[in-house]
């Protein structure tokens, strides 16, 4: 089997982005005449090394040769064709110096891999014999310069493919065959049916199959059509998608494009989740595009650590009945009351009127006494802001919250595990617990979010939720250091957290969601707040937890049309076609406001009756209209 195979089989493997876009935006010339692309390998291999290494320092595991159309056919408009051989042998070797000089300035190990690129000969009266000849040739060339694989990319259809597999068979010690179709949807048809293409091309033989140079949409659309497969779900067939970085649609009064480098990594994320093992870009998908993509698929690598056993010098973790003590929501959580939380969004900046309305909020909140607890988020998608241990710090002190007189409402800091390592993220905890904050929402947490003038930032994730779950519930709960060491020499020195986390009850992949929330329930969690759920079925999918672990359900209060629909674009949510229509009766934008609180009361009101055990209030856009929901739906 090819280490590149055992690859794909272990996770999904990031490649690279376009390699001719990415050339045409470093020099502003195109491929033609005297400057033939996959010449530049001789040419100016400074060039072509360097675009290779853009992508590797992006996090790109997989990298594809500038080989795209050094075949013989394809090189006579240039007058190349008698250096075919010598221009396909530079491009691999481009490639591997490319890994080697990374690997030596990164100070990395780890397996990298190269694809040696193939596409369609151009349009000619070639008969498919003629092309076979001038396909082995390149393939042949290819593989004795040592590729990991042959990607075959760009073709359009089956038979238009057909003569560049058959010179494969022909070439002895030919690497494993990646085969890419540029699909398309035409009023709704494919041009090539999705199905039809995993069933011909295992049929072939072919291990790794998918699309590129499509939309992005395109690419998701494939993936939905046949991921299902028998091929696919026995691994005969591995999936692969490399789509374009999109187009332009009318929005407003402007033709934009959604398709940025983050969307590229949700859409990398989502494609991994629905089990996509090769996932790269091709036209205008560049560098930036590359290191989201690293970001989005970095947490479903997390938690690799291995969780150890409890030392004999633990004690039995803190029970319910220690845990009532930490404040207001674990009181009513371990008693079966119904408990509601407020999400509040810690400052960005140093402004000291956006600090003093949060905290204003949460005065406010504290006396409407409809609330158990406040959480306050960290780093939510990505963006820097003030941590929430430091924002519970000034919210204590600026509404004179003592720890002889306690909190109003009980302070529950989400915890992503993404910013720090293993290390690190028990001396915070340990800091919580000195600091008397007791209850700790645990997250993954989402990638750096990188923009042109934010440096760049790397994630961590030592470990995921799960692990720190169980961390905080066997280890320091049990009164020891992630290590199995004694947390002091004193009688009893356990810590007592409350401990929450998340799910997502509409995941792309459920199964998978729903085996990490069960690994969750053992590991100790204590409680489940959902992402935001706006219909009611959605909920079936945990409701077999009920039994194990108390749930409460998100439910976030939407401002307006447009809020509704960027919610609808978030991984994890949601957003029923009902809802936005139920919006989209009103014009002026306090009616629509008032719509999302109508339907936020509606939402909690139906939790409380069908027994969850609580709800997780939030409104991103505005800290008023939770007040509305909670009087509307509490009193």
């Amino acid at each position: 089997m090819s280490d590149l195979i055992a690859a794909l089989k272990s996770g999904t493997v990031l490649a690279d982005g376009a390699t001719g876009s990415y050339i045409f935006e470093l020099t502003g010339r195109l491929s033609e005449g005297r400057f033939v692309y996959e010449g530049l390998n001789l040419s100016n291999p400074e060039l072509i090394k360097g675009v290779h290494l853009a992508y590797l320092q992006a996090g790109a595991q997989c990298l594809a040769s500038n080989t795209f159309e050094a075949n013989r056919l394809s090189l006579a408009a240039g007058g190349l064709e008698t250096m075919t051989a010598e221009l396909n042998s530079a491009g691999v070797r481009l490639a591997r110096q490319a890994i080697e000089d990374f690997k030596a300035q990164a100070d990395v190990t780890g397996d990298f891999f190269v694809l040696g690129s193939i596409g369609p000969a151009p349009a000619g009266p070639w008969t498919a014999a003629e092309q076979r000849v001038s396909y082995a040739e390149q393939i042949e060339a290819l593989s004795t310069a040592g590729v990991d694989a042959i990607l075959l990319e760009t073709f359009q259809s089956l038979s238009q493919v057909m003569p560049a597999l058959d010179a494969a068979k022909s070439v002895t010690r030919c690497p494993p065959i990646i085969l890419h179709l540029a699909l398309q949807q035409r009023g709704g048809a494919w041009t090539v049916e999705p199905t039809q293409l995993i069933t011909e091309a295992s049929a072939l033989g072919v291990r790794v199959v998918g699309v590129n140079c499509c939309a992005p949409w395109e690419a998701n659309a494939f993936v939905d059509a046949v991921k299902d497969l028998p091929e696919v779900r026995t691994e005969q067939v591995l999936l692969s998608v490399m789509p374009n970085a999109g187009g332009s649609e009318r929005i407003g009064h402007r033709y934009l494009s959604r398709v940025n480098p983050e969307f590229m990594g949700r859409q990398a994320r989502t494609m991994s989740e629905k089990g996509v093992r090769l996932i790269g870009g091709c036209c205008e998908v560049h560098p930036q595009h590359i290191a989201e993509m690293r970001n989005f698929l970095q947490p479903a690598r997390a938690g690799t650590v291995a969780g150890a056993t409890v030392s004999a010098r633990g004690r039995a973790p803190a029970a319910q009945g220690e845990k009532r003590e930490n404040g207001r929501f674990s009181n009513k959580l371990f008693r079966g009351e119904f408990v509601v939380s407020v999400e509040v969004l810690p400052p960005r900046g140093t402004g000291p009127r956006s600090l003093d309305d949060k905290v204003e909020f949460v005065r406010l909140v504290a006396d409407s006494g409809l609330a158990d607890a406040v959480d306050f988020t960290d780093g939510s998608r990505g963006i820097p802001l003030m941590p929430p241990g430091d924002f519970a710090a000034i919210v204590r002190e600026k509404l004179g919250w003592t720890a002889q007189a306690g909190d109003r409402l009980e302070i529950i800091p989400h915890f992503a595990a993404r910013d720090l390592n293993t290390m690190g993220l028990q001396s915070r905890l340990i800091g919580y617990h000195a600091r008397g904050i007791h209850n700790v929402l645990f997250i993954t947490g989402d990638p750096p979010k990188m923009s042109p003038t934010y440096p760049r930032s790397t994630a961590v994730f030592d470990l995921d939720s799960v692990t720190m779950v169980r961390y905080a519930h066997s280890f320091l709960n049990s009164g020891l250091d992630f290590g199995g060491q004694p947390l002091g020499r004193h009688s009893d020195p356990r810590t007592r957290f409350t401990i929450g986390s998340g799910v997502e009850p509409e995941a792309v992949n459920m199964e998978r969601e729903m085996e990490k929330l069960q690994r969750k329930v053992e590991a100790g969690v204590d409680y489940i707040f959902t992402q935001p759920v706006f219909q009611e079925d959605a909920l079936r999918n945990v409701e077999a937890f009920r039994a194990q672990v108390r749930i409460c359900v998100g439910v976030m209060v939407l401002d307006s049309l447009d809020h509704a629909k960027r919610l609808a674009q978030v991984p994890g949510v949601v957003m029923p076609h009902s809802v936005i229509e139920r919006i989209a009766r009103f014009e002026k934008p306090e009616d629509q406001a008032s719509a999302g609180i109508e339907l936020a009361i509606g939402q909690v009101q139906r939790v409380r009756r069908d027994g969850w055990a609580g709800c997780y209030l939030t409104s991103p856009g505005a800290h008023a209209p939770v007040l509305d929901v909670l009087r509307g739906a509490m009193l």
